[in-house]
């Protein structure tokens, strides 16, 4: 399960990112999370994926 506020959702995915997982696509889809709407949620903290850093920017 996802953390609910942004911040730490933000601190998490990035933690998870640049740990375990190859890409955004790969760490949606092993814990089983819309992409879209994770990328809905942290555009809202203007934040977005980027595949060059692999991380949230």
């Amino acid at each position: 399960m996802l953390p609910k506020d942004p911040y730490i959702l933000l601190s998490f995915v990035n933690a998870r990112l640049r740990d375990q997982y190859a890409d955004l696509e790969d760490l949606c889809a092993s814990l089983d999370v819309d992409e879209t709407s994770l990328r809905e949620t942290l555009a809202g903290l203007d934040y977005h994926y980027d595949s060059v850093y692999h991380q949230f920017v």
